[in-house]
């Protein structure tokens, strides 16, 4: 079972195709800069609902144009079966991650979410099957985990969803397990627990904590919080999200066949922690920051109240080590926080 940095060294000397849809998105865009620098093709697909062309954008100049031949982007939809096909033909791996994600979102329009995290998983799983493609790695998700109350949260064990969205993640795995029974189709799912990091979108109803704090932060607006900050959570930092996805699709391990891994830190941060973190991050670059207040909202609907992961079993099958905590990747992201994260209107 090699490390993180065995299969760096491999993927430099080995060059294989890769899969990844929602390659425009935040998630994606992260995985394509990290495979293109290691020497690997990449063939991306996106329907730009949730990604952006300037996350590819950006990607392109940090890996520079020799690099970049190595990328083939398909506009389309993993809803059209046609595109599915056309993207997995001659893959070796497939790294999906094309969803529409968001709680409040699912709740409001729960058809739209099917389509996109069912309906469109199913035709990726299936074009995986008929190209037969090595390792289908998906995104999964801690909203899996629903109403149970146990910390930290274990793999097995699980309550019933709290919104149209956790049904949604929790179908995926039922998908691969019936694939991988009736195909034998080789599938890793990661529950990621909170992820952020650069070209995390700050924009939109549905947008995801950090950026929009830090948003909020930089240009002296409104900060609001759902409770009164004691609600934790297991924030994980993008590059530690991209180390899991790699160590998934190259195990060699049999017993990693058909899995289910937490992806996280197994901490907990409240709101307000994390509130103060990105305080001090900041803070020695806008004088304002220290007159800065929050607005304190009623929690929301379908939300928990804490969430800790146990990631044991990444650990031990995936030889999975998160590099960086929260502090630390905010420090890490600070510099695109503050060029890139600011321009956005």
């Amino acid at each position: 079972m090699k490390n993180f940095t065995e299969l760096q060294l491999q993927l430099n000397e080995q060059q294989s195709t890769w899969v990844i849809t929602g390659v425009a998105g935040f998630i994606g865009s992260n995985l394509l800069e990290f495979l293109l620098n290691h020497n690997q093709k990449v063939v991306g697909l996106d329907n730009f609902s949730t990604g952006y062309q300037h996350n590819l954008d950006q990607v392109h100049e940090i890996v520079g144009t020799e690099k970049w031949s190595n990328f083939r982007f398909i506009k389309g939809d993993i809803c059209d079966m046609e595109a599915c096909q056309q993207v997995c033909s001659g893959a070796d791996y497939v790294l999906h991650h094309a969803a529409l994600g968001s709680v409040p979102r699912s709740i409001e329009d729960p058809i739209l979410s099917n389509a996109n995290n069912v309906t469109g998983y199913l035709n990726m799983l299936v074009a995986a099957r008929d190209h037969n493609v090595r390792r289908f790695v998906y995104a999964a998700s801690s909203s899996t985990y629903g109403d149970h109350p146990d910390l930290p949260k274990v793999e097995p064990v699980i309550g019933k969803p709290l919104s149209p969205y956790a049904v949604t993640k929790y179908v995926n795995e039922l998908y691969a397990d019936v694939f991988h029974r009736c195909y034998g189709v080789s599938s890793v799912g990661l529950r990621y627990f909170n992820v952020f990091g650069p070209r995390q979108d700050p924009n939109g109803a549905y947008a995801a904590v950090i950026p929009i704090w830090i948003s909020a932060l930089i240009r002296n607006q409104p900060l609001n919080i759902n409770g009164d900050g004691s609600t934790t959570r297991d924030f994980c930092y993008i590059e530690n999200v991209v180390q899991a996805n790699i160590l998934s699709a190259l195990s060699t391990d049999k017993n990693v066949d058909n899995q289910i891994f937490n992806v996280a830190l197994s901490d907990r941060t409240s709101l307000l922690e994390l509130y103060k973190m990105m305080r001090d991050v900041l803070s020695n670059d806008y004088a304002h920051i220290q007159d800065h207040q929050p607005t304190f909202l009623p929690f929301r609907s379908g939300d928990i109240p804490h969430s800790q992961a146990d990631i044991s079993k990444a650990k031990s099958l995936l030889s999975y080590e998160p590099l960086f905590r929260v502090d630390q990747g905010l420090r890490k992201a600070i510099n695109w926080y503050k060029q890139d994260l600011a321009k956005w209107a």
